[in-house]
């Protein structure tokens, strides 16, 4: 199964979540409000609307994810370089290393995530 599509505000609501699920839905929607300084009404259109799309639980009063902050990410990357890169992670890393700095030690990570398959330790 794919990930569900999530947009930036949503991404932002989960990363609440993440950060404290499971949660009841009051105490999400305060930290919504505290946060995002969204009304109560926000939260729960958000939860609703990621509940239809599979993408959080909400039951008994409590709120969960179902899907990590990992496959969120793996999904846009996906989505960005099919889009924009024409699916070539070459083409990727070149426009980023022209645009961002990296340094020696960042360039040896990334070489080590290579040689590793690109399993991250």
């Amino acid at each position: 199964m794919s990930t569900p599509k999530v947009f930036e505000k949503e991404y932002e609501f989960l990363c609440i979540l993440w950060e404290n699920e499971p949660i009841k839905s009051t105490a999400l929607a305060k930290l919504c409000k505290e946060r995002l300084n969204w009304v109560k009404g926000a939260t729960y259109t958000v939860i609703k609307r990621l509940v239809e799309r599979g993408v959080i639980r909400h039951e008994n009063t409590y709120v969960s994810s179902l899907v990590s902050k990992e496959d969120v990410r793996l999904s846009e990357f996906d989505a960005l370089l099919a889009h924009r890169f024409d699916g070539s992670i070459p083409a990727f890393l070149s426009t980023f290393s022209r645009k961002q700095q990296l340094s020696d030690e960042q360039v040896q990570e990334i070489m080590a995530i290579i040689n590793r398959g690109g399993e991250k330790s």
